[in-house]
């Protein structure tokens, strides 16, 4: 396996949000920023100036790739911290816990790599969210494990085939930088459309 063959931590987050968004982004290279990418952009900027200090009993590495070859794959860490010997990955997200699980994805996904890296298992880890200042808990449980080694095989098909999912409509949309790119309200209606004899 190759570096080229390495799957992009951050594409888990994005697959899981919307498969057919990560396709734009991985398979055919569309990206556009709206204020939600550019807020997101602004806070990793901040959070991704490499470094280490110590908190109390806590040491912290900002901005470290991890890199699984049993897993296949690749990705800069926010933050990862290590107390007692036990580390941490902490994801930083702009907004605020919503509804879905793409986050805690991400999370496990550099929990999987650290794991491969430093052979030592990884039981906890967080997402950061900007916006109310506040750690989110995800316990690296087996069953976000299963869905998390799910989606790197549904990526590394994405991938590999280039497959264009089709567009959904759901809630997430209404955020997503890539909307006017994809219409997914659009396929329904054409779908619909009956021409008069």
């Amino acid at each position: 396996m190759t570096d080229n063959d390495f799957i992009p931590i951050a594409a888990l987050n994005q697959y899981a949000y919307c498969p057919h968004r990560c396709w734009r982004m991985f398979c055919a290279g569309e990206f556009i920023d709206n204020q939600y990418t550019l807020e997101g952009t602004g806070l990793h900027a901040r959070v991704h100036t490499l470094g280490t200090n110590h908190r109390q009993e806590t040491w912290q590495v900002r901005a470290i790739w991890l890199k699984s070859d049993r897993y296949g794959l690749i990705g800069k860490s926010d933050l990862i911290e290590e107390t007692d010997g036990q580390l941490c990955p902490i994801e930083y997200k702009r907004g605020q816990r919503g509804d879905f699980d793409n986050d805690a994805l991400q999370v496990c996904a550099q929990a999987l790599c650290l794991e491969d890296m430093t052979g030592k298992p990884i039981t906890q880890g967080y997402v950061y969210y900007a916006h109310s200042h506040q750690r989110q808990p995800v316990p690296i449980t087996p069953e976000l494990r299963e869905t998390a080694i799910a989606t790197i095989q549904a990526v590394r098909t994405l991938l590999t085939t280039g497959t264009m999912p089709l567009p959904v409509y759901t809630k997430r949309c209404r955020g997503c930088s890539l909307y006017r790119q994809c219409l997914p309200q659009a396929t329904k209606k054409v779908n619909r459309y009956r021409e008069s004899p």
